[in-house]
């Protein structure tokens, strides 16, 4: 195989999501706290851009050619590198031009230039998965999520249009701002790890029968899905029929899966009890995503929704550390990409218990706004709860120079 050290790459990832975790501290201390330094508006746009640039994309680009490699051994990686490279380059220089400057020629500049990473990506993996043979159950998962990376530059340069020309529609604003994040969160981001998620299914459930319905129904109701974050624009009703089919097709599909899970369970699993709470936090994440999704298409339930800032917020919390984020952990610690010892375990559970009480924290605000009722000191307990996602980032890149144990495996 290829000199290709995953293990790096995927260190530096844990570095950038412990740069994330900082940025998200900064932010919640100025929402709670004095503090005049930075505009909070610069450093949301850093912190949002650098997450999924530097944090996600890089991690499932490192994960995807890692799977690419297994494949096909003697593939060259001279051009992922490259691109790898450039794309950490770019996420960086996102990061320190978005938290001084906010939208300028130079935030502009690399975050047009990673968009044109994607494509070289796109190109260089397709090419590699045309020499997968077609029954492998991830090829199409990977093939969609690429797509659908590109396609959600659409919405940014829209917004860019929008920009430039000073015409400027707020409901045309929103709807691109939206499908932009369908197309990231929803599509390549989830779709990825789907694709991760069953290029190992076997290796976690031996018995495990992939059925190529899974793909057909979250792929054919992707594109309607969309529309669930439009509901508030008024659509004609033969689009929200079809939108509330959708958020059906998804559910459905998901608990095909679970069957599918639970009955290779019971002729057993390679999981030991920390991987299966690490697989099963991510797994009542994406269900909890998927039910609260099909909620949102009851009128009343998505005018509240939309209507409050802190419920917008745990939705895409929810979906970005809770699914995406805690399920690269879950993968990456499971498959030993990383270094493995008790302290990287302690590591992930102070994580995911920030995740957890971050959600539980902005639902109860969320919910107590719809009854005009303030929660007392909400702003110092979620800055609270930053800090500890900050200590689960800290310890984990720490846990990556001590060495290698697997003692602690219950």
């Amino acid at each position: 195989m290829p000199l290709f050290n995953i293990k790096f790459w995927l260190k530096i990832s844990l570095i950038n999501l412990l740069i994330v975790a900082s940025l998200g501290v900064l932010m919640r201390y100025k929402i709670g706290f004095d503090f005049p330094y930075f505009s909070q508006k610069n450093i949301q746009h850093a912190h949002s851009h650098f997450a999924f640039a530097g944090w996600i994309t890089h991690a499932l680009y490192v994960l995807m050619i890692h799977f690419v490699l297994k494949k096909l051994p003697q593939n060259d990686t001279k051009n992922y590198k490259l691109l790898i490279v450039a794309n950490l380059i770019c996420s960086y220089g996102m990061l320190f031009s978005f938290s001084y400057q906010g939208y300028s020629i130079l935030s502009i500049i690399f975050s047009t230039i990673t968009i044109i990473i994607a494509c070289f990506f796109t190109f260089y993996y397709y090419k590699d998965l045309k020499e997968i043979d077609n029954s492998n159950p991830s090829k199409p998962w990977f093939k969609a999520a690429l797509l659908f990376n590109l396609i959600s530059s659409i919405g940014t340069f829209y917004l860019a249009y929008m920009m430039a020309s000073r015409n400027f529609n707020e409901h045309w604003y929103l709807a691109s701002v939206y499908f932009y994040l369908h197309f990231q969160y929803n599509g390549f981001f989830i779709f990825s790890c789907l694709g991760l998620f069953f290029s190992e299914c076997n290796t976690l459930f031996p018995q495990f029968k992939y059925n190529k319905l899974f793909f057909k129904l979250f792929y054919v109701s992707f594109i309607p899905a969309y529309f669930l974050s439009t509901l508030w624009a008024k659509l004609p009703v033969w689009l929200y029929i079809i939108t509330v089919i959708a958020a059906f097709t998804q559910v459905f599909a998901w608990f095909k899966i679970i069957k599918a899970i639970m009955l290779a369970l019971k002729s057993g699993s390679t999981l030991n009890k920390f991987q299966s709470y690490l697989i099963l936090f991510v797994g009542i994440a994406f269900t909890v995503k998927l039910l609260l999704q099909l909620g949102s298409t009851i009128p009343s339930v998505s005018d509240l929704a939309f209507g409050f800032r802190p419920i917008v917020i745990a939705y895409l919390h929810l979906v970005l550390l809770g699914v995406i984020s805690a399920f690269i952990l879950a993968f990456i610690y499971t498959f030993n990409l990383i270094v493995v010892n008790k302290l990287t375990a302690i590591a992930f559970s102070v994580f995911l218990i920030g995740i957890f009480l971050n959600e539980l924290v902005l639902g109860i605000q969320g919910v107590a706004a719809f009854s005009n009722i303030v929660v007392k000191f909400v702003n110092e307990i979620l800055f609270g709860v930053a800090l500890l996602l900050l200590l689960g980032a800290i310890l984990v890149v720490r846990s990556q120079e001590q060495k290698e144990t697997n003692s602690f495996l219950l």
